[in-house]
């Protein structure tokens, strides 16, 4: 149970709502979204709502939080499911894998990347994880209604510099290339071009090559022109409509354009001795186009996959002396998927979550089962919907989907998609999950001779036969294959071995799509058994990707095909929640006085029972070898709030007898922190019999130490102490240079000026305003480079600078500040009217002098004293509304910017800062 949480936040396990209920299950996941939890656990699953915006709950600082805690010590969080994952790695050497599932815009991607980065964190270099790619082809193509296609292709137009993409004879439009032109139309958070900056910087980083970095670019290039090519027929003869495109791909691609041009309208097919030229009619070709552009994709995915793997593996690794060599792996996968029209894909994309489904609740029932027997805790039985007879109904071999496609596909002479869904009928007719409209006659929700449907145990979905037999047979041909192994860029060979083989070499008929994919799924299960898996099951509050709206079907259709519900009632299995006698005994012990401070019984186990009996729970629990297993959640919250009453009673007892800490406790008991102490025991009978926890008395006398140190502190150097203080819990952990090591002088324009030429003109008018406002002190002044109301930049610190300035520079209707994680010095005052504030601030004595935790900290401390309430954010870029206008203001390092400079973006702004 994560216990730092209220219950106002709602429950932050699943396992412990009242009933297994949808209702109460979609109440507590909207509640918790609500109040900004975006993660909730099942047990040891994590769901993961995505927010739609920066959370600051990443950090270094959060890291720490949740290294080696246990998972129901801290809040729900991916850190907390990828610490258990390592520590069941180190514990056990046993390798380990965190399964991440959800839909497209779920928010799978991130959620893999924030538990990268916690494992890189925590472990040494020594230790490594492991990707696991499973990669959607299609997508490359076609991209369904509201999606993009992968951001690879974005970020290279966007942040390409001129000359690389003249080099690739790309143009910045992506609405120029049909594999991508539907998702150029999309309004798109990301920033492409600083995304194409990141990943290049990471892939040096990591050891990529220059070459290998640019025959990335080169392939990406080619797989957009290639989408370009048109195709017709003249006669029977097939023809490239814009040939020039040809010779680009030839060239991108390291080979020549007459080799490429003959694979594309020709197949090489060998029949006995003889080796002839078949040609393709046009749909042939498009098709044969397409399989080639979604092979490359893939090949150059699994190649950089392969190579971070390898640079990450550990050499010269010795069993002897380190150990196994154990791996946790991170699994990204697509999740269930029901459109309005579904194909040959979605087809392929359920099945793989159906068989990872069923493998998810085996495991989940495996490992309660085993712990129940660890325990001793008799098992019961549970009833949950065994999807075996869905994962047969399409793999099963001679009888399931597939293999009936195989065989249609594998006919001789013409063979279309009716011809398939008859032979679908007709063996799988009085199957029990499967129907079409020939089964059901009167079903005018499917098509004659079109649909067939299939119940999943996420729902029935209607799948159109249209370009099964087509997209089945998508088996890239061997000339692609030779084309590339013979090209003359060693790297892009290095993803053809297979092109090695001459066509008489070539015997065997290739497997199709749906075998190759199945075979894939397979391999995966058998490795991910092989495996202690964890799973972070991601979910899309909405389509609109507001971090307000919760849409209620929406997110109960993902809560029904991720089979939540069915998570939760085999996770209580009886008992919603269990643990360790030491730990619980560790947490609840002050509500029994037969435990509290210690107590004096044969075992914990002993001691928790005789807890349990003075409260009456003895008829809701069950007692294991090591653990306590509590039946219902009402128990667990009633401990709960025993536990919260007992803590206000001893502080009130502490208030009470008015404790001088430091005079009551000798200085033997301080020196033992880590031990219960008795420090009295108070009969009075409003309280009952109390004792006194030194970790409890250990809190107070850090106040009062800390208020004599107070004490001590000049009264001239309190306001900046406080100002510290203040900028020191806004902005540890989020900036790295706060400014606290330096003297803080507020006032650096009349002070110490950095320009001598505006000093003259600041303080009559700042006197003059000091006259007409009647204000006493200039808390904090500084030149600025400010972005001003008509969207230009410029510097606030010439000789006309009057009144009008110094006011606008300080609006009374200011409610926040907003500053970037980085070292530059970007504020934007956020005011009530919407006419925000956007400057950098300037310090030319030092040059590097940061100034911005000082301003935070100064306006922080004042807005305390005033009773008023500052709201400071820190993140990158920056959101503010210029005269009522949204826009952002992002932060970018160039390479000989003489001074930081506001530039205009079709977002907002972006400060240029010198990057060397």
């Amino acid at each position: 149970m994560a216990e730092q949480e209220s219950l106002e936040f709602g429950k932050a396990d699943f396992v412990l709502m009242d009933a297994v209920t949808m209702p109460e299950f979609m109440a507590n996941l909207r509640l918790r979204f609500e109040k900004g939890r975006i993660y909730t656990f099942i047990g040891e699953v994590v769901v993961s709502m995505n927010p739609y915006k920066n959370l600051n709950i990443y950090g270094r600082d959060t890291i720490e939080q949740y290294k080696g805690r246990e998972l129901y010590e801290r809040p729900p969080h991916l850190f907390a499911i990828a610490d258990a994952a390592y520590k069941a790695m180190k514990r056990r050497s046993k390798d380990t894998c965190i399964v991440i599932s959800g839909e497209s815009g779920a928010g799978k991607t991130e959620a893999s990347k924030y538990i990268m980065q916690y494992i890189a964190a925590i472990t040494n270099p020594g230790q490594r994880a492991e990707l696991c790619p499973l990669f959607p082809q299609s997508r490359v193509i076609v991209q369904q209604p509201g999606e993009r296609s992968f951001h690879s292709f974005y970020q290279l137009l966007q942040g390409g510099s001129e000359q690389l993409l003249r080099s690739l004879h790309l143009q910045k439009d992506a609405s120029a290339y049909s594999y991508i032109c539907p998702g150029a139309q999309l309004k798109c958070s990301i920033n492409d071009g600083a995304e194409f900056k990141a990943v290049a910087d990471a892939m040096k980083v990591i050891g990529f090559k220059q070459e290998e970095i640019q025959t990335v670019y080169k392939i990406v290039a080619a797989i957009l022109h290639l989408g370009n090519l048109k195709f017709y027929v003249d006669g029977d003869t097939p023809i490239i409509e814009n040939s020039k495109l040809v010779s680009v791909i030839a060239e991108l691609l390291s080979t020549k354009a007459e080799l490429v041009e003959k694979a594309l309208l020709f197949r090489t097919v060998a029949t006995g001795r003889d080796v002839i030229d078949k040609q393709h009619t046009e749909q042939e070709a498009t098709y044969g186009r397409d399989a080639f552009a979604k092979a490359i994709y893939e090949r150059l995915f699994c190649w950089i996959v392969t190579h971070i793997n390898d640079v990450i593996e550990v050499k010269n690794y010795d069993t002897t002396v380190h150990g196994k060599n154990t791996v946790i792996g991170v699994l990204d996968i697509y999740g269930f998927e029901i459109f309005d029209n579904n194909s040959f894909e979605q087809f392929c994309i359920n099945y793989c979550n159906e068989k990872l489904q069923q493998l998810f609740i085996q495991l989940v029932l495996k490992q309660e089962q085993e712990e129940y027997q660890r325990e001793g805790i008799p098992w019961k039985h549970i009833d949950y919907f065994n999807n075996q007879v869905i994962v047969d109904l399409v793999e099963q071999q001679h009888k399931g989907i597939i293999a009936i496609l195989d065989d249609a596909c594998m006919n001789v002479g013409k063979v279309t998609d009716e011809m398939f869904l008859e032979a679908l009928n007709s063996k799988l007719g009085k199957h029990a999950h499967f129907s079409s409209r020939k089964l059901c006659a009167t079903d005018k929700t499917l098509e004659f001779d079109r649909d067939f449907r299939i119940k999943h145990y996420a729902g029935d979905v209607i799948y159109s036969v249209t370009g099964f037999i087509d997209k089945n047979k998508d088996t890239l041909f061997q000339d692609f294959k030779r084309l590339m192994y013979n090209s003359s860029n060693p790297v892009l060979k290095m993803m053809w071995p297979e092109g090695k083989l001459s066509i008489t070499e070539v015997t065997k008929r290739p497997l199709t799509a749906a075998t190759l994919f199945k075979n894939s799924m397979i391999a995966l299960v058998d490795n991910l058994t092989l495996k202690e898996p964890y799973y972070v099951r991601c979910i899309k509050p909405n389509d609109k990707k507001s971090p307000q709206l919760f849409d209620e079907e929406r997110c109960r259709h993902q809560v029904e095909y991720l089979g939540l519900l069915e998570n939760v009632r085999v996770r209580r299995a009886g008992f919603a929640y269990r643990q360790s006698y030491e730990k619980f005994l560790h947490r609840y012990k002050m509500i029994s006085e037969f435990t509290w401070p210690n107590h004096d019984l044969p075992s914990d186990k002993e001691a928790v029972r005789k807890l349990i009996e003075c409260h009456g729970f003895q008829h809701d629990v069950a007692y294991g070898k090591t653990k306590l297993f509590i039946r219902t959640p009402r128990t667990l919250f009633t401990l709960e709030e025993l536990h919260a009453k007992m803590l206000v009673r001893i502080v009130l007892f502490l208030q009470k007898v008015k404790l001088p800490l430091p005079h009551k406790l000798s200085s033997s008991s301080l020196n033992h922190p880590c031990s219960p102490f008795c420090l009295s025991c108070c009969t009075d009978s409003r309280f009952g019999c109390c004792w006194i926890f030194l970790g409890a008395c250990s809190c107070f006398a850090g106040r009062w130490r800390a208020a004599e140190l107070i004490r001590s502190v000049p009264p001239e150097v309190l306001p900046q102490l406080r100002a510290k203080v203040a900028a020191m819990e806004l902005l540890k952990g989020h900036r790295a240079d706060i400014g606290l090591q330096r003297a803080w002088q507020g006032n650096y324009i009349a002070l110490k000026p950095d320009r001598a030429q505006s000093s003259g003109s600041f303080t009559p008018v700042a006197n003059e305003l000091k006259r007409k406002d009647k204000y006493m002190n200039i808390l904090f002044s500084c030149h600025v480079r400010k972005v001003t109301g008509l969207g230009a930049s410029r510097d606030q610190t010439d000789s006309h600078l009057d009144q009008q300035d110094i006011n606008t520079e300080c609006p009374e209707g200011l409610v926040g500040l907003s500053v970037s994680n980085g070292k530059d010095q970007l504020v934007v005052f956020h005011t009530k009217d919407n006419k925000d504030l956007i400057v950098c601030l300037f310090s030319n004595d030092p040059s590097n002098d940061s100034r911005i935790g000082e301003l935070v900290g100064v306006l922080a401390s004042h807005f305390k004293r005033e009773k008023r309430s500052l709201h400071v954010s820190v993140t990158n870029p920056v959101q503010c509304s210029l005269h009522g206008r949204k826009c952002t203001v992002s932060v970018e390092t160039r390479i000989n910017q003489p001074q930081p400079d506001f530039t205009k973006h079709r977002s907002g702004f972006v400060l240029c800062v010198p990057g060397n």
